[in-house]
């Protein structure tokens, strides 16, 4: 986590804002691709799947284009899970700050294609070729946006089959327990890409044990002890502070090394730490 601190400091401002309403916009555009491939004998989907070896042969933008491949056909169900995921891949968005969000989903997708390479050169070109890449999509990477929110909300309640209460958690761990059962019956195909798409689940939080600054309750503990200290009020022998980040309630008297800058993008005097100058929600 120190190295992501540290690239977030120095890229996070190129992160991209509202990263799930542009997942969601590939979803749409697939499902509205696949309907006119439905409609005329051009297959427009079968030039934009992830394939390897046509890779390889020249046709490199298949290494982008395949993120337009729809999970499934398009149904009632099909339009809630969208909706679902485009409300959790938001507040993860919130929660995290959009760089680690954006290092969340991007890792995962990268990962696919690396997944779909080690497929084709480990004995899988055939089956590539036969099914014309249709193997790959965003379905594991979307469904790593539902089980990152539980593992940052677990306690959170969602109405199962829109009657039963019930919490994330347990939903999670049944995706859990159904993508283990899928690795074990599904042969060494279904591991990869499982294994390869859900990578950024994997590494991100169980890699680097770290996660505890996410969960909400910490956030809030924090937030709370820092109002009750007092505004501007250090540990330091009562001293006064001169200033403090809007986000973490830090201060220099906390750690001289610190540097805070006023956002000129922010409706108000609100001054950042170096740590969320360029990371944070600009309040309007």
């Amino acid at each position: 986590m120190k190295f992501l601190n540290k690239m977030e400091r120095k890229f996070g401002k190129y992160a991209i804002r509202n990263l799930t309403k542009y997942i969601i916009l590939t979803y749409i555009v697939g499902y509205v691709l696949l309907l006119i491939s439905s409609y005329s004998s051009f297959n427009v989907l079968s030039w934009l799947t992830m394939n390897p070896g046509a890779i390889m042969r020249g046709q490199v933008w298949r290494l982008v284009t395949w993120v337009l491949m729809p999970p499934g056909s398009l149904d009632v169900f099909t339009i809630i899970m969208l909706i679902c995921y485009y409300q959790l891949g938001s507040i993860l968005e919130r929660t995290w700050g959009a760089f680690l969000y954006n290092v969340y989903i991007f890792f995962g997708l990268i990962m696919t294609v690396i997944g779909a390479f080690i497929m084709y050169f480990a004995g899988g070109a055939l089956l590539i070729e036969m099914t014309g890449g249709m193997l790959f999509s965003t379905y594991y990477v979307s469904l790593s946006i539902f089980l990152g929110f539980a593992m940052t909300f677990p306690d959170q309640q969602m109405l199962f089959m829109f009657i039963i209460p019930i919490k994330i958690k347990y939903l999670a761990l049944v995706d859990v327990v159904y993508l283990v059962y899928n690795m074990i019956q599904g042969g060494w195909v279904s591991r990869v890409m499982i294994i390869c798409s859900l990578a950024s689940t994997i590494l991100f939080f169980l890699g680097t044990r770290n996660y505890q600054r996410f969960n909400p309750k910490e956030r809030k503990r924090k937030k709370d002890f820092t109002k009750a200290m007092g505004y501007g009020q250090a540990r330091g022998g009562g001293r006064v502070a001169k200033h403090k980040c809007a986000i973490c309630g830090r201060t220099e008297l906390d750690d001289p090394n610190l540097e805070f800058r006023f956002c000129s993008k922010c409706n108000g005097n609100y001054e950042y730490c170096q740590n969320h100058l360029f990371t944070h929600e600009h309040v309007k």
